[in-house]
């Protein structure tokens, strides 16, 4: 029987409204996003909200990120009703005071005044996937009839400034924008999008073959994320961004992660617009695999996450992305920068998560940790002094 006092806290609920987006990106790992299918509202919000309040894995706040699809497909009305039921929700909690937080992730184009008027009264923090200069994102970020969306990205993001409502960038970093650091980090610099975070292009889901996997990529992100940083150094407002941010906090402090959301169980509630859940990436929830069969674990108008602990599914997952865990601690020297890594990622690698090392872990983990502690050194004056490679350490845990 799993140990479930190491399970959670949650911290973020991952709901998907539907699976329907109006746009057709190459690199997407969601197969079904034809697929017009809404959440049930009043069905289906408050059991969800039920089912994560009454378990044993919330110690305190945390997030609805409205994701998984496009969620702005859904009417306006929607997110009024839902922000009145999670208002609801927190009021009948027994554990104590407790806020939901709410974020959306979204592709920008639909953005108007009248959404921005629904996220200033919901208080909803929005995200926008924005691939950097147009001639990048529209190579990638295309309607359904094959056309850019870069000039619509734009007019969402220029309503959202108008309305003082600030937004985090996710920008997709494929094959093609290695050779483009200087235009990439211009773009964001120009149009004063400050906080950007780098997803690098996966091999998920639909999208079987990562660009990245390409002969030469690896080196060439490695360059391309030394030139970044080059450039962020010397400008005179720096970007905020996530990978460096993250690395760099750990590398100049004791702390170290011993594990992450991405295998640790519970900290992360998936659930889709049927009302199946799951838990660990989102990314699983709406696959079909070989090894594992689906990654739902149940269904929250008949199952309380407490009780999916001990179905065969569950068990198999934790048991295997436990092993996987202690695979990457034993012989990885960035563990500690990592935790064990993302189980999408070593499924649709490996075909388990019972392994270690993935390419996704050699690029957003070691990749830039190596860049980052080069440049630390180089600050302070260390470079050269230790014996291994340069920009290499151990962080094992």
């Amino acid at each position: 029987m799993p140990d479930r006092s190491a399970f959670g806290p949650v911290r973020l609920v991952v709901i998907q409204p539907t699976p329907y987006c109006n746009l057709d990106c190459d690199y997407c790992y969601l197969g079904d996003r034809g697929n017009r299918s809404r959440l049930d509202l009043d069905l289906l919000l408050d059991p969800i909200l039920d089912r994560v309040l009454e378990s044993p894995f919330v110690d305190g706040d945390f997030t609805v990120l409205w994701h998984a699809g496009e969620p702005m497909a859904m009417p306006i009305d929607f997110y009024d009703q839902a922000t009145a039921r999670i208002r609801a929700a927190e009021a009948r909690h027994r554990g104590g005071p407790l806020t939901i937080h709410q974020s959306l992730q979204t592709n920008g184009t639909l953005i108007d005044q009248r959404w921005c008027d629904c996220f200033l009264r919901n208080d909803i923090a929005v995200g926008v996937s924005l691939d950097g200069p147009a001639f990048l994102h529209d190579a990638h970020r295309v309607t359904r009839k094959g056309l850019g969306t870069h000039a619509a990205t734009m007019r969402g993001i220029d309503v959202l400034r108008r309305n003082g409502i600030p937004c985090s960038v996710i920008a997709v970093l494929t094959d093609d924008s290695l050779d483009h650091a200087d235009a990439i980090f211009s773009f964001f610099q120009e149009h004063g999008l400050q906080d950007v975070g780098f997803n690098m292009e996966e091999t998920e889901g639909s999208n079987r073959e990562s660009s990245l996997s390409r002969s030469g990529s690896e080196a060439r992100y490695g360059a391309f994320l030394e030139r970044i940083w080059e450039l962020n150094e010397g400008a005179d407002q720096p970007l905020r961004l996530r990978e460096f941010e993250i690395t760099a906090s750990l590398a100049c402090s004791d702390e170290r992660l011993c594990r992450t959301d991405l295998n640790n169980p519970f900290v992360i509630v998936n659930v889709d617009h049927r009302g199946n859940f799951s838990t660990f990436d989102p990314e699983l929830l709406a696959v079909q695999t070989d090894t594992y069969g689906t990654f739902v674990l149940g269904h929250v108008l008949t199952d309380s996450l407490e009780s999916v602990i001990t179905t065969p599914a569950f068990q198999r997952m934790q048991r295997d992305m436990a092993a996987g865990v202690e695979m990457c601690r034993s012989s990885c020297d960035y563990f500690g920068l990592c935790g064990g890594g993302a189980g999408s990622n070593k499924y649709w690698e490996h075909g388990t998560f019972a392994c270690a090392e993935t390419q996704a872990c050699r690029y957003r983990v070691k990749r830039v940790a190596d860049v980052v502690l080069a440049a630390l050194e180089r600050s302070l004056g260390l470079a050269g002094e230790r014996d291994h490679a340069p920009g290499v350490a151990s962080f094992t845990a």
